[in-house]
């Protein structure tokens, strides 16, 4: 049975009430993303390596938590909705296996996951252990190396330290301008890890080679120097809980329990802790989730509707103050891009600044600040664009990691940002931004595969077996090319009309969207497909996947979020705004349609 427009409404309303609670009182949104126990093993290891009293009441709450939190089949996911996998139970089973050594416990859940690794792995020697992680990343050392080391600091590798890669540290002391021009296979993101888990494995297994140990030696200060000028004023590299874990565990591993960048990740951890004793990859993604909020709220109408009197002030406010106003230390990136968050380990990349410019668009209070904030983002993104016309996360042209590359989902978000900032922008960067354009919708018309459908960077489907999420992927860039201003162009007529018919074909019986038409559905893809589709000639698809929407508001009210975002090093996440933000801008895009529809019948009528 097909729902009626009340019933569209009432659960718009229904969720668009829920979101907006989620704000801050002051403007922004912060979210939450689901808890780690990727994230919570290591952050408890590095505690313990750490050494402090004060500390050991958190180590056992986060060990209480792994216990409560495996999987039945004894393993650990990344996310509690996650499937069990070999790195997170590795992880998870050395952290009980380290605390139940020196407190003698019973701890079934060590038991389950020795038994669920066992059955994965085969015999748990060194060796195995070891060929596991390796196969799992293959030639990227970044995470296995990590990985392996605290496994060498659980006991898990022996007496051993060979068995962890030596990263090449002596990267570190290179200067960023020389990351791209040598076309190191490190992106900025490493160089933490890359610095803290060589020098430990320098001090626990060095070279043979008497040259090399000489200059690492040499160069261990310098490191150690740049790893604290890279560490924000939090302590929270990228505000992310493993890779801060994971450069305490390692200076502590190489004798450096005493060094400041120790101290300051080691308060970081004790903050980020949740009451329940988890931590989540993240601290938070409030930037991104304030823009899609936004954007959500102004579907077919002005946000300033939707908000409480004031908060569209603020929030502008809080963009603006966001925008990156000098060099970034991490990457070298430019002024004028945008962080996922606000706090000091966020680093700008191309998503964020697309989502801010368009956020900025629907908020415009006409004022020189918005304006000159817009144009520095549109220029931004423009001398990100890589030579193929898409957009990367971070760094232009690299070309050797995901980061580097172009992907649709990004590109289609840069897209919507110069399209709307377009007609304000001064004569010369309109060129730019026009030329931008055009080799944007060339790249995407690349891109897209022979069924009609785009894959993204960021975001997945576990239940694939190539682990992508066309339906996400697909809903963002049909987003892009619906826009009046480039519906006309000669190939996106076509691009659009494959993909709607990719679309269509992926719905499932019961009227929702998953990772295909046999998986099941989640609010977020469903939402986002409902909302790609909407305006178009598919309104029994559109119809179905409204009326999946609806049902489960009935069940449930703030909707489940869905693991179906990657996290770096392809962890994965759930953030608990993703389906009511995503919900929203469909159920609105909804209801504009149909009240587009009624004028357009009425006016036929009186003509």
């Amino acid at each position: 049975m097909r729902n009626s427009s009340h019933d569209v409404e009432r659960c718009r309303v229904n969720l668009e009430a829920r979101l907006i609670d989620e704000a801050c009182d002051w403007g922004p949104w912060r979210g939450k993303l689901s808890s780690s126990a990727l994230a919570t093993a290591v952050a408890v290891v590095a505690l313990m390596q750490a050494g402090h009293d004060q500390d050991v009441e958190r180590v056992h709450a986060g060990i209480r938590w792994l216990q409560r939190n495996a999987n039945q089949d004894g393993g650990w996911g990344d996310s509690p909705e996650s499937r069990s996998n070999i790195s997170t139970t590795l992880l998870g089973w050395s952290a009980l296996s380290l605390l139940a050594r020196p407190l003698p416990a019973d701890m079934p859940a060590l038991i389950r996951s020795t038994a669920w690794l066992r059955s994965r792995i085969g015999n748990l020697d060194s060796s195995a252990i070891e060929k596991a992680v390796l196969n799992a990343y293959g030639n990227d050392r970044t995470f296995s190396a990590p990985i392996l080391l605290m496994l060498a600091v659980c006991g898990q590798l022996g007496s051993s330290w060979t068995r962890v890669p030596q990263l090449p540290l002596e990267i570190g002391a290179l200067p960023q301008c020389l990351f791209r021009w040598m076309r190191l296979p490190v992106v900025s993101y490493a160089v933490p890890a890359l610095i803290a888990v060589g020098l430990a494995r320098h001090c626990k297994a060095p070279t043979r080679l008497a040259s090399l140990r000489w200059i690492r030696n040499l160069l261990a200060p310098r490191l150690l120097n740049r790893l604290e000028r890279l560490q924000p004023e939090n302590g929270g590299f990228l505000e992310a809980t493993p890779l801060t874990a994971f450069v305490v565990m390692s200076l502590c591993s190489a004798g450096l329990r005493e060094h400041p960048v120790v101290s300051a990740g080691a308060s970081f951890l004790r903050r980020s802790q949740r009451k329940d004793g988890s931590w989540p990859i993240d601290t938070d993604l409030a930037t991104w989730v304030t823009t899609l909020a936004v954007k959500a709220l102004a579907e077919e109408d002005e946000v300033a509707s939707a908000l409480p009197q004031g908060r569209t002030a603020s929030i502008r406010e809080w963009l603006l103050g966001q925008q990156l106003a000098k060099k970034h230390v991490f990457t070298g990136a430019a002024p004028g891009g945008w962080s996922w968050t606000d706090l000091p380990g966020g680093v700008p990349d191309a998503d964020d600044t697309a989502g801010a410019l368009l956020a900025l668009h629907s908020l415009n209070d006409g004022s020189d600040a918005v304006r000159c904030a817009a144009t520095d983002g549109v220029r931004w993104l423009l001398d990100l664009q890589n030579g193929d016309g898409g957009l990367p996360t971070f760094c232009r042209g690299w070309g050797r990691l995901p980061f580097d590359c172009s992907c649709p989902d990004i590109t289609a978000h840069a897209l919507r940002a110069w399209i709307a900032w377009s007609s304000h922008l001064d004569s010369e960067l309109r060129q730019r931004a026009e030329r931008g354009i055009e080799l944007a919708i060339a790249y995407l018309s690349e891109a897209q595969r022979d069924d009609g459908s785009w894959l993204p960077l960021w975001f997945g489907s576990q239940w694939m077996h190539d682990e992508n999420n066309p339906v996400y992927g697909t809903a963002l860039v049909m987003d892009a090319l619906r826009d009046d201003r480039v519906s006309g162009h000669p190939t996106v007529a076509q691009m659009v009309s494959n993909a709607e018919s990719w679309l269509v074909a992926a719905q499932n019986q019961d009227g929702g969207w998953g990772c295909d038409r046999h998986g099941a559905a989640t609010f977020e893809e469903t939402a986002l497909a409902v909302a790609a589709l909407t305006s178009s000639e598919r309104d029994d698809a559109v119809d179905r996947g409204a009326d999946w929407l609806v049902r489960n508001c009935a069940v449930s009210p703030i909707p489940v979020a869905a693991p179906i975002g990657l996290y770096f090093a392809s962890l994965w996440y759930s953030e608990r705004l993703y389906p009511l933000i995503f919900g929203v801008k469909a159920l609105r895009r909804i209801a504009s349609d149909r009240r587009k529809r009624t004028r357009q019948m009425d006016l036929e009528g009186v003509a």
